[in-house]
């Protein structure tokens, strides 16, 4: 059972575009968001404590990369990254860094930290990751890696609520409820096999789902007619399966994708036992 939790943002220059202070109720960590911008002239000795951060870039096509990592100072790290840039040893660029700092962090805690995070950011296929290695085989007491799990757990929670789904994954397909958006639905049509659920940010299609190669350029719009070449030409669609999640924008795009021509989503995506996602949402309603 989730619990509710109390988030408790400060902003320091009185400006959301400036530095805030995040922390969460009962953990004695924190997190500190800065913009590239103010990191040398920050005189603040939270940010020189030992820790992890997270540099957020835009890519020139719009994706989203990160680039994840450790240091005993974190201020110092984060003005050797700048210097790094500013010397062409570093090609990416970011603009914001969170950072995560708590009680009696040390170098071995941070290098286990760093690790699970990049394991956690590549599995979530969200970002791009640009950290190439890490401390993989941090030796550790069995009691310090259960608190930094409950320290991973936060963090989690904390760069969600400041706007960076880094950690989190589009959607898990084990689910034991029963509400819209924990039932699995499926299409199955042909050739065509896909599993896919709703989420809070739309509609995911689970990887391994299989897509019809042929397109209807009279029924598809142009813009789901340009996405679903981008994704056949992408990485994530390898001989007509998918080999990640895809989050859609509706049940009825994701349809249109899987499908190659337009339909309803809520009458197209059904449960195992028949129930279409049109009946489902109108039994929520009802309730």
């Amino acid at each position: 059972m989730a619990y509710g939790k109390s988030i408790e943002l400060f902003l320091v220059n009185g400006t959301a575009d400036s530095l805030i202070i995040a922390e969460l109720s009962n953990w004695n960590g924190k997190a500190i968001k800065i913009p590239r911008i103010e990191v040398s002239s920050c005189n603040r000795d939270d940010i020189t404590q030992a820790g992890v951060y997270f540099l957020l870039c835009k890519e020139d096509d719009g994706s989203d990369s990160v680039y994840i990592g450790e240091a005993e100072n974190v201020k110092d790290r984060l003005i050797q990254h700048l210097r790094d840039y500013q010397s062409e040893k570093e090609k990416y660029y970011w603009s914001t860094a969170v950072v995560f700092i708590g009680r009696d962090l040390n170098k071995a805690l941070i290098r286990y930290l760093e690790n699970r995070f990049v394991e956690i950011a590549r599995t979530s296929k969200r970002y791009l990751v640009l950290t190439k290695n890490t401390y993989r085989n941090t030796v550790m007491k069995e009691s310090q890696i259960a608190v930094m799990e409950e320290f991973v757990d936060n963090v989690k929670i904390l760069i969600n609520a400041l706007g960076y789904k880094v950690l989190e994954p589009f959607a898990q397909k084990d689910s034991s409820a029963a509400t819209v958006d924990d039932e699995l639905l499926y299409i199955t049509s042909g050739s065509v096999n896909a599993t896919g659920k709703v989420t809070a940010e739309g509609f995911v299609v689970f990887a391994g789902a299989t897509v019809n190669e042929k397109m209807s350029v009279k029924s598809l719009s142009a813009g789901m007619q340009k996405q679903r070449q981008k994704l056949f030409d992408s990485s994530k669609v390898n001989d007509l399966v998918t080999t990640e999640d895809i989050l859609f924008s509706s049940s009825s795009a994701a349809a249109d994708f899987i499908l190659g021509y337009s339909v309803s989503g809520p009458r197209t995506w059904k449960t195992k036992d028949g129930r279409t996602l049109k009946e489902i949402e109108e039994n929520e309603t009802i309730k």
